[in-house]
């Protein structure tokens, strides 16, 4: 009864949050609401609780209340205001933090849901997981004794985690192995980083990968430029492809540190908030390399925010696809019970001001979410770069070269859905030596063990299209066997090297550099004093 209590009121309390965050954080701040809208707001509550009473009398099973309010009745009525407002249970709450701070306590390592159980994915590099000898494909029995039959992934990822210091014992069954395996893993603080390896593509070209904004992305994204070599640099790919976006003021920051000092970066304003606009307090210190910004449908949020301010100043070339267009303000708000509410509180324009928003009225969350908008741009959001380039708002950065991945064939999806080459890569380090030369790649023989595993797993296939899907096959073995053989960092190396797009990004450098002698150019020009005419 307590606990039903709680979850009612806290419900209430959203409730009248909600209602009432308008009046507080408007630009016209109210001593209180009007005797109307109390009247409203308390004529909603009493409708709400004769409801949720008779849901709690009378239906066919008993009420869990966290469930009817956490799950159903808070989320449905931020489902109404936008796609991005949302509620966070404790859990939830939990992980946003997490990712927010890039860091945790436990063994390190990606987990999913494989046949019932719960299989390995990939320790990460240098955690306690990699160290004590856990590796992709290792299925997990037990935690401290505790069987993880009939646990979901998370509740065995729960079971993972705990004070640093503490021991916990991991028991796994691996391929090749006639008996469990028990592993004693000290946990750890686990840092999630944001930014990948710096990498050279080819003399003077580098490449770095910002998989999302946390509290550490603009000083990883520093030190691993640096301990690269950045002053070397003539050219950089910024991959932002997939990322989702995070922390407004590290996208800001990492648009610092490309752009001049005093440039404007993003502004934002809303109903209830007023404009704010934030500019580059540290700039590029001279550092004024090409730059080509990969992006993609999922390259959300922040990730707009940094290739909409790169492109506006003509300071990069962006290529791929056109951004989802989230462009809403979250600001969350901490709650009671360790819960949290992400409220929508306003709009993300770019330095020409452009809307980056998606429109989302008139059309389910579904069509949202799954791009059935692919030309979203709005005809009337028309703005000028600084060199005066054409650009468009109101759905998400349109790329100034379009690159769409190419589609995958029959045999491909087969492959990827049904996850072979990690089910193959468990395999085969089940029966060979887990560990491979520097610079290794699938020769014929292990070409033809792939081959001949698939044949025998039953995956639908022709012999024409394995032989016409040869350097396809190559490049995703390679990939997924350099997890277990080294590490998932060096697998995402080797997944940037031979990538297509990055390949064209490459090609595409000359156009960035051409931008920016564009854009230097047009400064100078309009720095020169104008003629005086006498009249």
């Amino acid at each position: 009864m307590a606990q039903k209590r709680r979850s009612f009121w806290l419900f209430l309390i959203v409730i009248f949050f909600c209602s009432i965050l308008g009046g507080i954080y408007g630009p016209q701040v109210q001593a209180a609401a009007t005797v109307g809208e109390g009247d409203e707001i308390g004529a909603s509550l009493k409708s709400f609780t004769s409801v949720y009473g008779l849901v709690e009398q009378n239906f066919a099973e008993p009420v869990d209340p966290d469930k009817a309010i956490y799950k159903g009745a808070i989320p449905g009525m931020l489902r109404t205001l936008d796609p991005h407002s949302n509620f966070f249970d404790p859990r939830d709450y939990q992980l946003l933090r997490e990712d927010q701070k890039g860091h945790y306590f436990g063994v390190g390592m990606q987990v999913r849901p494989f046949n019932g159980k719960t299989i390995v994915v990939a320790p990460f590099p240098a955690s306690p997981a990699y160290k004590a000898g856990l590796r992709p494909g290792d299925i997990i029995m037990k935690v401290n004794d505790k069987p993880t039959d009939n646990l979901t992934t998370t509740e065995v990822a729960d079971l993972l985690k705990g004070p640093r210091g503490t021991q916990v014992a991991i028991v796994v069954s691996r391929e090749g192995s006639e008996q469990p395996i028990t592993f004693t893993v000290t946990r750890d603080e686990i840092s999630r980083n944001s930014v990948g390896e710096a990498i050279w593509l080819k003399p003077g070209i580098a490449y770095v990968s910002v998989e999302q904004f946390n509290e550490t992305t603009s000083s990883e994204l520093d030190h691993n430029l640096k301990a690269l070599g950045e002053k070397n640099i003539h050219g950089l790919v910024l991959d932002l492809r997939g990322n989702p976006g995070g922390l407004l003021n590290e996208g800001v920051a990492v648009a610092d540190k490309f752009l001049q000092k005093g440039q404007t970066v993003v502004s934002h304003r809303g109903r209830a908030q007023p404009e704010k606009t934030y500019i580059a307090k540290n700039g590029n210190h001279g550092l004024d390399y090409p730059i080509v910004v990969l992006v993609n449908r999922n390259s959300a949020s922040a990730a707009e925010i940094v290739a909409g301010a790169l492109q506006d100043h003509d300071r990069a070339w962006v290529l791929g696809e056109t951004t989802f267009g989230k462009g809403l303000v979250q600001t969350v708000y901490p709650l009671s019970e360790n819960t949290g509410l992400a409220l929508t509180t306003a709009h993300f324009y770019t330095p020409s001001g452009r809307l980056i928003q998606r429109d989302y009225t008139n059309k389910s969350f579904f069509d949202y979410y799954y791009h059935r908008d692919d030309n979203a741009k709005n005809a009337l959001d028309v703005k000028m770069t600084d060199s005066g380039r054409t650009v468009y708002g109101g759905g998400g950065i349109t790329p100034d070269e379009k690159y769409t991945p190419p589609k995958l064939d029959k045999m491909q999806t087969e492959l990827l859905v049904k996850s072979a080459f990690f089910n193959f890569a468990r395999v085969y380090f089940g029966q060979h030596d887990a560990k491979l030369p520097a610079g290794w790649s699938p020769d014929a023989t292990v070409q033809n063990e792939f081959h001949d595993y698939l044949l025998k797993q039953s995956y639908d296939f022709t012999e024409a299209e394995f032989a016409q899907n040869t350097d396809w096959i190559k490049r995703n073995l390679k990939r997924e066997m350099y997890i277990t053989a080294f590490n998932l960092d060096e697998s995402l190396k080797v997944a940037a090297e031979t990538d297509p797009e990055v390949e064209r990004a490459i090609d595409s450098m000359p156009k960035a550099k051409a931008l920016l002698e564009t854009v230097h150019r047009i400064v100078v020009e309009r720095m020169q004093p104008q003629p005086v005419l006498a009249r």
